[in-house]
């Protein structure tokens, strides 16, 4: 009787083990094969187990518990941070292996103050250089039918973000969605093609935005930097603004010397009154907003004068040497 009960209880083990074996099998080696391509996001910090959520919630794995076992007896790869793309239903040595690879979807982060060349720049380390010419190529082509009248140069109307950029997306495509980006974030704002502020027109009112992205840096300063470059511009005086000096030089910053001021550029604005033919970057909204939107006031000139950005703005140039002169003591 004994030996009865006990084989049976065998048996039910056997069954069980039989059971959990077969079900985890299927959850290695899922039946039906994989399906269709999906991206999912892994977080710096992101533990195997929210990974493994992350996966299943895009459909990639039926069952993170089961995921998680087989990375405690295969051992767990080393994921990178970034976004990847597997094919639902994707059997798990597949898995693991595109985990161990790092990321797979590239992606590019357009920040305010970048040019379309640096844009290309970035496109060219994570897709290759045909991608980035070809991308430069189409936005030349779009600046000719820009709804805002570009001068030959898309730049400073393309809209900040992270762009992933799918496999089989085109550059076209790529350049598409950040038009599109930066039609959103002027609607928000308020600018249409025949918005006309100051006397300027919408595309004159990005130009301005994209001087201010770079001489005010921060967006405590923008507000009154745009109030200064519509002064200047009302009174016929040279903007007198580094940034539009650097530009044209292919430069992001640093110092500008006497060399670079005497260069006969179009975008030299020491040599030049008035705006850039073109805006020199890609704006935020809190340029764009103060470009649109500058605050009254008499300001014509403005330094550095805090290393936790802050500037002076004076409305006399014996007020602005004064400032360069607290600047420079203070080491700005």
């Amino acid at each position: 009787m004994r030996r009865r009960v006990l084989a049976r209880v065998v048996a039910a083990l056997a069954g069980v083990a039989l059971v959990v074996l077969t079900w985890f099998a299927l959850q290695f080696f899922p039946p039906g094969g994989s399906g269709k391509m999906v991206m999912f996001t892994v977080h710096p910090g992101d533990t195997m187990a929210v990974i493994a959520s992350e996966m299943h919630q895009a459909g990639v794995l039926a069952s993170p518990f089961a995921f998680r076992v087989d990375s405690f007896l295969e051992g767990a790869p080393l994921v990178l941070p970034g976004v990847y793309e597997l094919a639902q239903g994707a059997d798990y040595p597949n898995i693991r292996s595109v985990l161990g690879g790092g990321p797979n979807v590239p992606q590019v982060n357009v920040t305010p103050g970048l040019t379309l060349k640096e844009i290309a720049l970035d496109l060219a380390r994570h897709v290759g250089n045909t991608f980035a010419s070809s991308f430069l190529s189409a936005a030349t082509n779009a600046a000719a039918t820009s709804p805002y009248h570009a001068h030959g140069s898309l730049d400073g109307l393309v809209g900040p973000g992270l762009y992933l950029i799918a496999p089989g997306e085109t550059p076209a495509q790529l350049l598409a969605a950040m038009q599109a980006s930066f039609s959103r974030e002027a609607a928000a704002a308020g600018l249409s093609p025949n918005t006309s502020v100051e006397g300027l027109d919408a595309y004159q009112v990005v130009t301005a935005a994209s001087i201010v992205e770079k001489e005010g840096y921060f967006a405590f300063n923008m507000p009154q930097t745009a109030r200064v470059i519509y002064n200047r511009l009302h009174q016929n005086m040279p903007l007198q603004m580094d940034s539009t000096v650097l530009y044209a030089l292919g430069l992001d910053g640093g110092t500008v010397t006497r060399a670079m001021l005497a260069t006969p550029t179009p975008y030299n604005t020491y040599r030049h009154r008035g705006l850039t033919p073109t805006p020199i970057g890609v704006v935020s909204p809190q340029a764009l907003a103060a470009a649109l939107n500058p605050p009254p006031g008499p300001w014509l000139y403005f330094v550095l004068v805090s290393k936790d950005g802050h500037m002076a703005f004076s409305t006399t140039f014996a007020q602005q040497l004064k400032n360069e002169a607290a600047a420079a003591k203070a080491g700005l």
